[in-house]
């Protein structure tokens, strides 16, 4: 199964529960914060109007709109990730990224958290960001580099490659992002997260629609690598 697979991105997100034990997981991080990145990307252009696409449960919408000051419209695919995110006082409507409906030019800054590579038509969904986007509007997406975990990986003895093959990723991100948008940025957030035992990787690996695998028994911690990037693209 592929990350962009659009029956898998439905069992993904059809409620919250895998979510949120993949963001329980993130806890224990070292190293530059990817959110707290993102959100300063995000901040630094000053928008007025701001798109969030896969807004998920509405954490980064909510924060820019108490924090920033801006108006904010966030959409997600899944009706139970726009109704936590409208539960958090965000307009948040259902809606895909490759066929945005909103006016050309009309947000000053969008931010894709996570979620660029589950859309099947990359190309087509990058073109939607900066049709909406003003001149010199800027975009944030944010992604995971390919040897993320592979501790993890090599413990589970997991071939990664079927993942990547179509995805979008922190080595061909800004090749791809180029092709829609005239500056491209990446800022790397790298570091560790921890795993506390045996039972802590399971839980994480079992909130993973494309996994499915069982893990060895093992005495300690998990120490895993990580390496996210922030893409900030200018129209």
């Amino acid at each position: 199964m592929r990350l962009n697979d659009p029956e898998v991105v439905r069992a993904e997100y059809a409620e919250e529960s895998r979510l949120e034990g993949r963001i329980a997981a993130w806890q224990s991080l070292t190293g530059p914060n990817p959110r707290e990145l993102a959100l300063e990307a995000v901040a630094e252009a000053r928008p007025w109007r701001v798109l969030e696409v896969g807004c998920g449960q509405g954490w980064a919408s909510e924060w820019i709109q108490k924090e920033l000051g801006a108006e904010v419209v966030a959409i997600d695919q899944s009706e139970r990730m726009v109704e936590l995110t409208r539960g958090r006082g965000v307009d948040a409507q259902l809606g895909d990224v490759q066929e945005l409906p909103f006016e050309e030019e009309s947000f000053d800054a969008a931010l894709a958290a996570w979620m660029l590579y589950h859309v099947s038509d990359l190309d087509r969904g990058l073109s939607e960001l900066a049709c909406i986007l003003r001149p010199g509007g800027r975009l944030v997406a944010v992604t995971n580099a390919p040897e993320s975990l592979h501790e993890l990986w090599t413990l589970l003895d997991a071939d990664r490659s079927p993942f990547l093959a179509a995805g979008f990723h922190s080595d061909n991100g800004a090749e791809i992002l180029g092709r829609h948008f005239r500056r491209v940025e990446g800022r790397e957030a790298a570091g560790t997260v921890t795993f506390a035992d045996s039972e802590a990787v399971q839980r994480y690996v079992d909130s993973l629609v494309t996994v499915s695998a069982s893990v060895p028994r093992f005495d300690g911690e998990l120490v895993c690598s990580r390496r996210s990037t922030i893409f900030v693209a200018e129209k």
